[in-house]
């Protein structure tokens, strides 16, 4: 039996793979962890099959939007991470930061050459569609594209959903069937392939191996063309911190997620988001912790169809609450951005939210901000303030309060389409988990996708609002406001 799912497989060419190559390469780009990851399966299932070795090429660029020692930092973390791990494996590695823009032009195509078949990510995260459009146009062996991204393949759902109701309902009657086989918790200690490996020396002297030292150097993101100005957080990515983050949550946050995961200072919430963004850790290796917490088998799902968000999973209600985050919207978000190319459009949101909208366009407001004043938390409003700062300097909101940020955003632009603008960029800029998925359906959730009609309202039109005073009302702000306040 083959460790990964066909509808996890996608060719991006017609070519066939080459028996005569001399290693299997897997093109890490979304999937960024040694474990729990349906392309190092793939990869390793060729790999053993050929009796070739497997060389695992982890590349990072300077040219994508929004560059910055922090989200670099975060990226190198984990490069790091695989460099300690992979010395006493038999898979070669090669880890590439490309100097200045262009640099790595050509490095792909140069180890593909002497590939047998080319393995790489299939996700809607951020530039990884462009990347797997580009590697379309190798000729040379077989590419294909692996999902990871959730416990439903993204190529499961058969069309976009207008509800998370809907998608529920979906889930409950697929789902099931792809819980059966998870990716391989550890795929390479236990991996039969050779390990001998040599890549060329005109490759290594064109584009130099990210050694450990350039890995560990803090010098290193200050040599790069990128933004300094947003700079690091205390946050580090990799694995292994994942796991800790996880082990944490399952422990102290689980038992309690139901009642306090909106408080933003209750420790309830589980925090993976960037390691998740990043592809650090795998929604299945969270998933089968949490079964592992609740004792739980696939006999103990319900066969009802209702589309609720507690009950189907036949846990406990926080367990139940977490999934339906970590399931239900997380997975939303990416069906979604993989059915819609211009998941970032302000002109893709819902029929009604739009008309509603600009209908409300003329309507008086208050307060009227620019991008500089959001971003430097520059409001007459304390909580949003405190939202703000909370993500310039940590690169994370409490989910609670993200979505009062941007429903503020919403009501303070001058036109919705600017707010949605606005939310893009203050989120892809400073969030740790920006430039995901889940950073777009949530800005666009704001302005009424998943969502339905409300009471019509000044500036909202039938878009759901937020106030300030019932934000004080719901949540425990106290210990926040000292934290983040003036």
């Amino acid at each position: 039996m083959t460790r990964v799912p066909e509808v996890r497989v996608s060719a991006l060419n017609d070519q066939e793979v080459r028996s005569d190559g001399e290693y299997i390469l897997y093109w890490m780009t979304a999937t960024r962890r040694l474990s729990w990851n349906y392309s190092i399966d793939r990869a390793l299932e060729h790999a053993e099959k050929l009796r070739k070795p497997l060389l695992i090429f982890e590349p990072l660029d300077v040219g994508y939007p929004w560059a910055s020692d922090r989200h670099h930092r975060s990226i190198i973390s984990g490069m790091n991470e695989h460099q300690k791990r992979l010395a006493s494996l038999s898979p070669g590695y090669y880890p590439y930061i490309e100097p200045q823009p262009g640099a790595g032009r050509g490095l792909l195509q140069a180890l593909a050459s002497r590939a047998c078949v080319v393995v790489t990510d299939d996700s809607p995260v951020f530039f990884t569609p462009k990347l797997t459009a580009s590697a379309r146009r190798l000729t040379c062996c077989r590419v294909e594209a692996v999902d990871s991204c959730g416990l439903l393949p993204i190529r499961a759902a058969d069309r976009n959903f207008v509800s998370a109701y809907q998608f529920r309902r979906f889930l409950q009657r697929t789902l099931p069937e792809h819980l059966e086989m998870l990716p391989d918790p550890d795929p390479l200690s236990g991996a039969k392939i050779p390990s001998s490996l040599s890549i060329p020396q005109d490759i290594t002297e064109q584009w130099h191996k990210a050694d450990t030292q350039l890995l560990q150097a803090q010098g290193t993101l200050f040599s790069l063309p990128i933004d300094h100005s947003i700079g690091p957080t205390p946050w580090r990515g990799g694995h292994a911190s994942g796991q800790r983050q996880l082990r944490r949550f399952i422990e102290t946050g689980l038992p309690r997620y139901g009642e306090e995961r909106n408080s933003p200072d209750s420790g309830a919430s589980s925090g993976l988001s960037p390691w998740l963004h990043h592809g650090h850790i795998s929604t299945h290796e969270i998933f089968a912790a949490v079964v592992e917490s609740e004792g739980w088998t696939p006999s103990d799902l319900s066969h009802k169809i209702d589309g609720r968000r507690s009950g189907w999973w036949g846990m406990t209600p926080n367990a139940e609450d977490f999934l339906d985050e970590l399931v239900t919207w997380r997975e939303l978000g990416f069906v979604f951005c993989s059915r819609e190319a211009r998941f970032d459009s302000y002109d893709t949101l819902p029929a009604w939210a739009l008309e509603t909208l600009e209908d409300h366009v003329g309507d008086t407001r208050k307060y009227v901000y620019t991008l500089e004043e959001f971003m430097t938390s520059s409001t007459h409003d304390e909580i949003w303030n405190a939202a703000q700062r909370q993500l310039v300097n940590e690169g994370i909101i409490h989910n609670y309060l993200r979505m009062f940020w941007g429903k503020k955003i919403l009501e303070w632009s001058a036109h919705p389409r600017k707010a949605f603008e606005t939310m893009i960029e203050l989120n892809n800029r400073f969030a740790l988990d920006g430039r995901d998925p889940n950073s777009y359906t949530g800005i666009s959730w704001v302005m009424g996708r998943f969502d339905r009609g409300w009471p019509e309202r000044p500036i909202y039109g039938k878009v759901r609002s937020m106030t300030s005073r019932a934000t004080r009302r719901k949540l425990k702000l106290r210990e926040y406001l000292v934290r983040w306040g003036a």
